[in-house]
């Protein structure tokens, strides 16, 4: 399990596409599991854990598409 202190999404998102399954802490988010290097969202959330794991795996995608294009 990796502990982030603070919500930075690139260095998250990097962790997450390195070893594609596991577990991070972040804080004020809480624990947040990945699998296949994209994030699940947990069937009872906060509303600002939900839109935290939209976004990162928003941002997943998008890294996906450019390294497609490229």
């Amino acid at each position: 399990m990796r502990v982030f202190p603070v919500y930075a999404p690139k260095l998250i998102v990097k962790h997450a596409r390195i070893f594609l399954t596991g577990v991070i802490w972040v804080k004020d988010l809480g624990r947040i599991e990945f699998d296949k290097g994209r994030f699940l969202l947990p069937r009872k959330s906060l509303p600002k854990v939900k839109q935290a794991i939209l976004e990162l795996n928003e941002l997943i995608e998008s890294q996906n598409s450019e390294m497609q294009t490229a």
